[in-house]
């Protein structure tokens, strides 16, 4: 034989064939305890996702969606202006399965009392595929909780945008199939500090109608038929629905200035706005708009916590799958003890991100349930925060147990590493969300007693985890530079929230170890320094991918 055609030793495989969705069993797990009876439902829907999702087919088009970048057509070749964004066929692939899936906003209008838990276990899942296309399916999503604030307008677009049906191009909306939104609140002047938009918003002779001039300075998806947009009308900051085609067919008056060029997410088109009379109509009341626009934001975060917390799936399964093919030093890299402390250390962080992700999610099922909601409001601050920070330290480690070959592009895991810091920046950085959850301590207080009571189910039964919630208690007791102490504070009221939730519905020896860890302080600081006495081995097993037969 051709030494040159002889296969090469002791190399891994590309992790294709296996499920996503039901290998994971921490997924699984997740969704047998907040589904209760209704989790074959979500299980039979998951499977066929899970088996696309892990295939050699998905696998080619996450990596040509983001080789191939979107590209900004601001003319026509005639000179006439279209601002008009083009994409690869592979983006327009992952968009059409993932809106096939019910990812958008067809939870809002299902009949299924476990909707929003199985978009989300969907959402964890479609997500490990290709991260940068989940944005418009998020922001559509989201979209439609702040819509509800006006009937008219809710009725007006959520058949659209809860349809299952794909439909790109700039058309009148009443011609298509499917509809996306997108969201424009951050300027150049102001970012994360809405109030300071330049915006400006002119009331028309028709009631609700506004021209807005102005600029975004990060819009996504800009090919979307729609976007919430804050904006400064006569009685302050105000929510407004732009959509890129107007009601009589004609385009509206939109520039796509420039795409980002981003140190990841390269798939997705996001954009530079600027509006010239750009027409729009009222959402809310006048002055109103970030009080309208605020549940949008909440969806989007409960997102950001469901897309890191599948980044970190998909890291770990990889670092599991090649550790356990690839030999060194006498013995395979999953039998030999420092790995498996490494894996067993990022199955915990998985496992934990996973759990709470979908713990959080389930409350949306249960709109009415007041300690459900005061526990999303402080949960997806503190969980945002924690998760999505969290996530970059972890790919990290997971690329490094490849070694070399994770840090080819061929592997996938530098396109998760450029990945993972997104989530913590979209939607309020570190900062934003640390002082939230203080912000929602203070001004609403159910939610620290939401917390509380959520806590103290499983109190007595770790006394890593008794200790830290009291020590948490501490901490909101003194008020003084309370800001300063914000991220600590967030970081161990997330903590506690992930071990409680550990505790309740994980597996015993992943909560033991998280307990151990992340709130005893038996760790060093860096994956791989579990302590002792642990069920390393058995966590291990727990996470690696096996092929479907």
């Amino acid at each position: 034989m051709d030494p040159l055609q002889r296969a090469p030793s002791n190399q891994a495989s590309p992790l294709v064939g296996h499920n996503v969705a039901t290998g994971d069993r921490a997924l699984m797990d997740a969704v047998s305890a907040f589904g209760g009876e209704d989790s074959p439902e979500i299980v039979e829907a998951l499977t066929p996702m899970g088996s696309l999702a892990g295939s050699a087919e998905a696998r080619e088009h996450w990596h040509l969606a983001n080789e191939n970048e979107p590209v900004l057509r601001t003319t026509d070749r005639f000179g006439n202006r279209v601002d008009e964004v083009d994409f690869h066929p592979s983006w327009h692939w992952l968009m059409t399965q993932g809106v096939g899936f019910g990812l958008t906003a067809e939870p809002w209008v299902s009949q299924s009392p476990v909707a929003h838990l199985q978009r989300a276990a969907g959402f964890l899942t479609w997500g490990q595929v290709e991260q940068g296309h989940m944005c418009p399916i998020t922001m559509t999503y989201a979209v439609v909780p702040a819509l509800r604030v006006d009937d008219a307008l809710a009725k007006q677009w959520t058949t659209g945008l809860a349809s299952r049906s794909y439909d790109f191009g700039l058309r009148a909306p009443e011609q298509k199939a499917g509809l996306l939104a997108g969201m424009g609140m951050t300027e150049k002047q102001g970012g994360s500090d809405l109030r300071t938009n330049t915006t400006q918003a002119r009331p028309t002779s028709t009631h609700g109608e506004y021209l807005l001039t102005g600029h975004k300075w990060f819009t996504s998806a800009p090919m979307n038929d729609l976007f919430l947009v804050l904006a400064q009308a006569p009685e302050g900051v105000t929510c407004f629905v732009v959509p890129r085609v107007r009601p009589d067919g004609t385009r509206n008056a939109l520039s796509i200035v420039r795409l980002k060029d981003k140190l990841g997410n390269r798939s997705n088109a996001s954009s530079e706005l600027e509006f010239t009379d750009t027409w729009a109509v009222r959402l809310g009341d006048e002055g109103r708009g970030i009080r309208t626009i605020i549940e949008m934001v909440s969806a989007t975060r409960q997102d950001c916590i469901l897309g890191s917390a599948g980044i970190m799936r998909k890291a770990v399964s990889e670092a599991a799958w090649h550790a356990s093919q690839r030999s060194a030093f006498g013995a395979t890299l999953a039998d030999q003890p420092a790995m498996v402390n490494v894996l067993a250390d990022l199955a915990v962080e998985s496992e934990a991100a996973t759990m709470v992700a979908l713990r959080l999610a389930s409350a949306v099922d249960k709109p009415h349930d007041a300690h459900e909601q005061a526990l999303r409001r402080i949960g997806l601050a503190l969980e945002k925060f924690w998760v999505c920070k969290r996530t970059p330290f972890m790919v990290a480690e997971a690329l490094e147990c490849l070694g070399g070959n994770g840090y080819v592009e061929e592997s996938g895991m530098p396109l998760l590493f450029r990945e993972s810091p997104l989530n913590s920046i979209w939607e309020g950085s570190g900062n934003v969300n640390a002082l939230d959850v203080l912000r929602a301590l203070s001004r609403e207080p159910e939610s620290l007693g939401a917390w509380i009571t959520e806590v103290g189910t499983v109190r007595g039964e770790n006394r890593h985890l008794d200790a830290m919630a009291e020590t948490v208690l501490t901490e909101l007791a003194d008020l003084s530079d309370i800001e300063t102490r914000a991220r600590r504070i967030a970081g161990q009221m997330a903590a506690v929230l992930q071990g409680t939730v550990l505790l309740q519905h994980g597996d015993p020896a992943v909560a033991d170890a998280f307990c151990a860890s992340r709130l005893g302080g038996d760790w060093g600081g860096t994956f791989g320094t579990l302590p002792r006495g642990l069920d390393l081995s058995g966590i291990v097993a727990r996470t690696t991918p096996h092929l479907e037969s």
